[in-house]
């Protein structure tokens, strides 16, 4: 250690290989970093490791997945905490995942303490347990190395950690811990404080209880309340009934008890909690969720196929589940949040009760349990996975009608909404600046940690130096402009590709490089399918050919630019907006980032310089097999069954990426990372030189190609259409009729691709699939 340098987490120890503690072990070698994982020795177990080893196993099967690649699966160690606690000595940081029992965790406690470095860091995922508890009667040694990290399930995906340290614990150990989970495992870290529940749960619990109870009450149907106390509010379009049949029913009778027995009397969780007797029934006939026969809702069998049923509170039958068109949820897609509350229904009054209550709680709740309301919107967004947090629900109610609302019902008005409703709100916009009122009374200051830059911030104080109905181009400083998708999806449009080419030359005359990126969910899902659909159906090929062109030429631009130009996906990049990323002269792309040239999916190839990217991508890899055939083949075999990368990692593996692109783990600091690396691209930086005209096989290889293809057809694993794409691609990777002795050049290559796209989208099983990915998000088999 150096100076004041924080200390590095570089190995880890996670004890508890159940499904908590595995995911946890597995989220930590994403982050490149090796972790013991152990757990009891089984009695009469031949394989003493046997728990963990199967836990390994079990992950590796695990959809969705928790290791971003299976590489990442060799850094966790299994072993078991009875002939292994010796490897703690080599950890950082061990993480105890076991049963939530406080005598069995201090037992563990007692075994562990003695192998933990001074240096190291002991935590606990507890849910429910208090600190207080757990470090009840233990050294100060002890008590300066503990804290809780409750993660959120699954641990991967969950951008929500919530950390829980009391005065004795070493700052610096939390800091150097706090950084790594930020940074490295791409955690959105809140500091809660040792209260029962934390936060998000704290306020989720009472906020599914309410929603139970109310629709026990009005006898809501389930999918009425799913309807509503859902996407109308900003929450998933689980609702409440969902979430649980998601979660487990079974996880939420021991949940509930604990947060009764541990909260003080007064507190507005004890008079609402409750137990249903129609809940206990189907936890006991082993309907617990979809991880058991079904919950509220469950799949069954019929004659005409596999039926989803929705149990009827009130006499606790199931029946066909249906998808209610309510007015009060019309209401609030043309008027807003308070029309759906004030909605006269008894949905209308339902929403009202729900929500009226759980933010009332949530005013509640500060400062008790965090230090202002941002820890709990926050806790609320990632850990719910709620569009917007209660404070942020109060102000598009308004602050001040809810008060007087609840006045109105002679309910208690909490101090804190009260001061917001003179205030005027929980959050504002000062000159460019996002404030939000603290507890006392003053507005300060919404800060972000060193090293996240987000475009939302930049947009509240800017302009865009160039915007059309699909894109828009900003500066971020430092000589740098992003360019961002706007369109539905993030979908590559005439209107992206025009002002793409603008932006290009923009950056080019007055700035220096350019980033990528949009904060939208996905990257870009790629080409609008129905423009493509619907001047198909019209018969305007001179169009459809026109938007090739035009495709193949602004990338084309991009990637021989002037000026740098970094790729920064999350989520989606597929099809189109993966063709533009292979154009980029470097990508730093988020963890979670899904990306495919799935445009076979559909019943075409890539065509907008994609086929011709990726095909040389695999030429030109280093120590790649002799002779152009295996990189011809692994291309064709990628693109030919729309094979998708499940993490930025494993883009990587793909070559979608270049072995040397960025990946960051934290969503939020994604922007700054792409900016630094096309910072660094800037300083002395040359376009890429046109490439080599390269050597085809011709025929030869496209008919290689034709009897890999014939194979899947016989197998039953590709369809006569399937078999039309994969030989239209065949024929442009293996570059047309040359042969060996002649060359390929780009923009011959191009153009196999362009004339291949036209044959495939004049076909009505290209159509058809087409439309049925508009129709049903999901590709056809024809």
């Amino acid at each position: 250690m150096v100076g004041d340098a924080l200390p590095e987490i570089r190995r880890a120890t996670v004890i508890g290989a159940g499904t908590m503690g595995a995911a946890i072990a597995a989220h930590i070698a994403n982050a490149g970093v090796p972790v013991d994982l152990l757990d009891i020795v089984p009695e009469g177990a031949a394989d003493r490791d046997v728990l963990a080893k199967g836990a390994i196993a079990r992950l590796l099967k695990a959809d969705p997945a928790p290791f971003m690649t299976r590489r990442a699966a060799k850094l966790v160690q299994p072993g078991n905490t009875q002939d292994h606690l010796g490897r703690i000595a080599g950890s950082d940081w061990v993480v105890e995942a076991i049963v939530e029992k406080q005598a069995i965790k201090a037992r563990l406690y007692d075994a562990v303490e003695p192998h933990l470095r001074p240096d190291a860091l002991l935590t606990s995922n507890t849910s429910t347990l208090p600190l207080s508890l757990l470090t009840e009667g233990r050294s100060d040694a002890f008590r300066r190395r503990f804290a809780i990290t409750h993660f959120f399930n699954p641990p991967r995906y969950m951008r929500l950690l919530e950390i829980v340290a009391a005065d004795q614990t070493d700052t610096r150990l939390i800091d150097a811990l706090t950084r790594f989970c930020d940074v490295r495992l791409g955690k959105t870290v809140v500091r809660a404080k040792d209260t029962p529940g934390f936060i998000a749960n704290r306020l989720g619990v009472f906020w599914m209880q309410s929603a139970i109870n109310e629709a026990f009450d009005l006898s809501i149907g389930i999918e009425e309340a799913d309807a509503v106390v859902g996407p109308p509010m900003g929450i998933p379009k689980t609702g409440v009934f969902g979430l649980l049949d998601l979660v487990g029913l079974d996880l939420m009778p021991p949940i509930a008890e604990s947060l009764r027995t541990a909260l003080p009397t007064g507190d507005a969780y004890c008079a609402i909690a409750r137990s249903h007797p129609l809940i206990d029934r189907l936890i006991a006939d082993g309907y617990t969720g979809r991880k058991g026969k079904g919950g509220f809702y469950r799949l069954s069998r019929t004659a005409e196929g596999r039926v989803k049923e929705a149990i009827d509170l009130t006499t606790g039958e199931f029946a066909p589940a249906g998808k209610p068109r309510l007015d009060s949820v019309a209401a609030s897609k043309s008027d807003g949040l308070r029309a759906l509350v004030t909605f006269d229904d008894a949905t209308g009054r339902y929403a009202w009760r729900v929500l009226s209550a759980t933010l009332a709680y949530a005013a509640e709740l500060v400062p008790a349990v965090a230090d202002d309301i941002v820890a709990i919107d926050t806790a609320m967004r990632l850990g719910y996975n709620w569009s917007e947090g209660p404070f942020q629900l109060i102000d598009r109610l308004g602050a001040g009608w809810l008060a007087e609302q609840l006045a109105a019902e002679g309910r208690s008005v909490p101090h804190l909404l009260s001061v917001a409703a003179e205030a005027g709100g929980f959050y504002r916009e000062e000159r460019g600046t996002r404030t939000f009122l603290h507890t006392d009374g003053s507005y300060r200051p919404l800060e972000r940690p060193a090293g996240v830059l987000l475009l939302a911030d930049i947009k509240r104080r800017s302009e865009p130096l160039l915007k059309n109905a699909s894109a828009a181009l900003w500066d971020v400083g430092d000589g740098v402009t992003c360019f961002e998708f706007t369109s539905k999806m993030n979908t590559i449009d005439a209107d992206v590709l025009g002002l793409l080419g603008q932006a290009l030359e923009m950056t080019a005359r007055d700035h220096t490089a350019m980033v990528v990126y949009n904060e939208g969910d996905n990257f870009s899902v790629g080409a609008n399918i129905g423009l493509g659909l619907f001047l198909a159906n019209i018969a305007a090929w001179g169009e459809l050919d026109g938007a090739i062109r035009n495709g193949q030429a602004v990338f084309k631009a991009l990637k021989y630019a002037p000026i740098a130009v970094v790729g920064a996906p999350s989520g989606m990049a597929l099809g189109g907006g993966l063709e533009l990323l292979l154009h980029c002269d470097a990508v730093q792309a988020h963890g979670e980032t899904y990306a495919g040239l799935v445009e076979a999916g559909v019943g075409v190839i890539p065509a907008w310089g994609g086929s011709k990217e990726y095909l040389l991508r695999h030429l030109a890899k280093a120590k790649r097999p002799g002779g152009p055939m295996p990189a011809i083949n692994q291309a064709f075999q990628t693109i030919a069954m729309a094979t998708v990368a499940k993490s930025g990692a494993e883009a990587q593996e793909h070559l979608f990426f270049r072995p040397g692109d960025g990946i960051t783990m934290n969503r939020d600091r994604l922007l700054a990372d792409a900016k630094a690396k096309a910072l660094a691209l800037a300083a002395n930086y040359r376009p890429p030189p046109e490439p080599e005209d390269v050597h085809l096989p011709g025929p030869t290889a496209a008919a290689a190609m034709k009897l890999a293809i014939d194979g899947f057809r016989l197998l039953g694993k590709a369809t006569p259409h399937d078999a039309v794409v994969a030989t239209e691609l065949a024929g442009v990777l293996a570059g047309g009729a040359t042969d060996w002795v002649d060359t390929v050049a780009e923009d011959d290559l191009l153009t196999l691709e362009r004339e291949a796209f036209a044959r495939l989208i004049r076909t009505p099983e290209t159509q058809a699939r087409m439309e049925h990915m508009l129709s049903t998000g999901k590709p056809l088999r024809n």
